[in-house]
């Protein structure tokens, strides 16, 4: 008699059944990497008076293994690296010519600093939309749509005319309802085409987009508004640095259309191109469950800080330097534009720090699986000595102002991958994009959303309480809670490490059909598999199961 296994995938492949007798089956298991396999009968567990729920099977933990489904899954990456790079130089290029636009309107450093408040507040309110419709429609034409809509109004901010800096103001909110399509989706895709190391390794050559590209808006927004100087003036030069990103933006949209891949979610932990993991619940229970998710909840703390931080500094720095060698007596000594400097330093700082911490993550997790919001924690509170003193001593010494200042933002770059790929693996796949929207939302609010404009409020109220206060002090005054918010976050990390096993290990358990994505999961809930089966039907696979 021949014993035959059956695999039942999600209801996107409802119907499929593969059938093999023992020597297939042997083969099957050969060919699994070691990786757990997991089986479950719908029609027997309906006969115990329970239903199936659609949950998936997960047959191999690993990526897709033909040489083009690999070559499609690289292709997919290299096309969401490039614009997330475009997005980060388009958010940065308005910094490198903030002194023009401030300059062009008429407008002091509160006003300044609504000019990013405005877009990441658009930002933030959209993502979770963009959540919602990510976790169950067509992620490939969201982006596409979205990424469309950003290239037009980033074009239209370029043509607003002086006395109307409100209009500028809107234009650029809508240039956040743009990327809120791409930001919340294109992290769930790589987490659908890739698991283990291999995530971890992808996240990372994505997230190397925002330090590079922050620095290149910079270094963008300075040159081509400085060749356009002679065509168009001095003070209106800043329209054209407007103007690169959209024409880019237009191709990066073909380009998602033909060559990105639109996985099913869950698709790698899966294994099997074409199936989903679970199925997708009600949107008010995606929010119950992350709201208990205590892994997800203190890291986007965590995260909030390291925002608050980044926005700040990557808005005021390259004015605060160009102050501190305007002050009296001053022995800084300013050879190269700030805003160059400074998007170099960005650049070298990200692509060093975010290869270290995903590298000393990887590593380390081989000894402490708590690794991930430890190394975060370490970043945080390692970084804020630095940025504290290059405060200090910026109007007396350039060069080693801008060492400190390079050292920090590297620590401070060691959370970029490694927090991403912690909200993706402690959170199930159908329920990522909605994570990713609510850490946007989250993390912009009560970070970059707020700290350009709480840095210049504070430098102008001190300004406002003493007239004859030089702008380079009372900005260095806001420029301070950047080291105090430091220290919070890293705290918020370290609790991130006391429940990061827990959450994981119950992530992995709903993906692996051993509990029910709706159910509710609390810290003393067993876990245990929803199918129940004869024992002498049961074959053990390193911790799973399958049914023979």
């Amino acid at each position: 008699m021949t014993t035959s296994t059956s695999v039942y995938s999600s209801d996107d492949c409802a119907g499929e059944v593969l059938s093999s007798g023992p020597d297939e089956l042997n083969e099957s298991l050969n060919r699994s990497d070691d990786l757990p396999i997991v089986n479950a009968n719908p029609s027997m567990s309906e006969q115990n008076g329970s239903s199936f729920n659609g949950l998936a099977t997960p047959i191999i933990n690993r990526p897709p293994t033909g040489s083009a489904s690999r070559k499609k899954a690289y292709i997919t990456v290299a096309v969401l690296f490039l614009i997330n790079l475009l997005n980060y130089m388009d958010r940065f290029t308005v910094a490198g010519v903030l002194g023009k636009i401030q300059t062009f309107f008429d407008i002091d450093d509160t006003d300044g600093g609504l000019l990013q408040t405005v877009f990441v507040c658009s930002y933030m309110v959209f993502a979770p939309i963009f959540g919602y419709l990510g976790d169950r429609y067509s992620r490939k034409i969201i982006m596409a749509v979205g990424i469309g809509f950003w290239c037009v109004t980033t074009l239209a901010g370029s043509f607003v005319p002086r006395g109307s800096f409100y209009l500028l103001l809107i234009i650029r909110g809508l240039v956040g309802v743009g990327e809120a399509s791409y930001s919340t989706i294109a992290p769930t895709i790589i987490a659908d085409l890739f698991t283990g190391d291999s995530r971890s390794r992808m996240l990372c050559v994505f997230y190397f987009a925002i330090p590079v590209g922050s620095g290149m808006g910079y270094i963008m927004g300075s040159y081509v508004s400085k060749a356009f100087e002679g065509f168009s003036g001095v003070v209106e030069s800043w329209r054209w640095a407007l103007r690169v990103t959209p024409g880019l933006g237009v191709l990066l949209v073909i380009a998602i259309l033909i060559l990105v891949k639109n996985p099913k979610r869950g698709e790698s932990e899966v294994g099997v191109e074409g199936c989903e993991a679970t199925t997708t619940t009600t949107w008010w229970v995606d929010l119950k469950q992350l709201s208990r998710n205590r892994s997800f909840l203190f890291s986007t703390v965590g995260f909030t800080c390291v925002c608050y931080v980044t926005g700040a500094l990557a808005f005021w720095a390259p004015e605060f330097m160009n102050r501190a060698c305007s002050v009296e007596g001053s022995g800084c000594v300013m050879e190269l534009d700030p805003n160059l400097l400074f998007g170099l330093i960005t650049c070298l700082a990200g692509f060093i720090g975010v290869a270290l911490g995903s590298e000393i993550s990887k590593r380390y997790r081989v000894v402490n699986p708590r690794a991930d919001p430890l190394v975060c924690a370490f970043g945080l509170i390692m970084c804020t000595p630095f940025l504290y003193f290059s405060l200090i001593i910026a109007s007396s010494y350039s060069v080693p102002t801008w060492i400190l200042i390079f050292i920090g933002e590297t620590f401070l770059c060691l959370n970029w991958a490694v927090v991403a790929d912690i909200t993706l693996y402690v959170v199930i796949p159908t329920r990522r994009s909605t994570a990713e929207a609510f850490q946007i939302l989250i993390s912009h609010a009560l970070g970059d959303a707020g700290s350009p404009t709480i840095v210049g409020v504070i430098s102008d109220a001190y300004s406002a309480a003493d007239p004859a206060a030089d702008g380079f002090y009372t900005l260095r005054l806001g420029l301070f809670t950047t080291s105090f918010i430091a220290v919070i976050g890293g705290a918020f990390f370290l609790l991130t490490s006391f429940y990061i096993v827990r959450d994981k290990t119950l992530a992995q358990k709903v993906t692996k059909g051993e509990l029910n994505a709706a159910d509710s999961l609390t810290d003393d809930r067993p876990l245990t598999v929803p199918v129940n089966l004869p024992s002498d039907r049961v074959v053990d696979v390193g911790d799973s199961q399958i049914l023979i």
